[in-house]
């Protein structure tokens, strides 16, 4: 059974930074495709960044110079590294793998207020 667990969302003020975490089990992340989507209020889910089983990377336009993606194949982990926090940030993120199927976590909230 393949499992998602995401952590280390919260509140933080803008300029601020967070450091998401996805803990798999059930799958080598290793050998999927990992990715960070995230979802505000009265909006469609939306892909962030993106990493594959090669290390390459992708990010959305917004967040380009102030996330990172990566991962620990060690820990079965991946990461999202969130720099200069933004109001608009501010949304549910969710842990996504792709590996023969599709996976999500359940989300973890991250809001960016003053």
């Amino acid at each position: 059974q393949v499992q998602l667990v995401e952590s280390g969302g919260g509140s933080v003020q803008p300029g601020g930074s967070l450091r998401l975490s996805c803990a798999a089990s059930g799958i080598m992340i290793s050998r999927s495709v990992m990715a960070w989507y995230r979802q505000a209020s009265e909006k469609q889910r939306e892909l962030v960044a993106a990493i594959g089983s090669r290390g390459n990377t992708d990010y959305v336009e917004s967040v380009k110079g102030r996330f990172t993606i990566s991962r620990d194949n060690t820990k079965n982990t991946v990461y999202l590294q969130m720099n200069s926090l933004k109001p608009e940030d501010t949304a549910v993120y969710y842990c996504y793998a792709n590996y023969a199927s599709t996976y999500w976590g359940q989300g973890t909230q991250v809001t960016v207020s003053s």
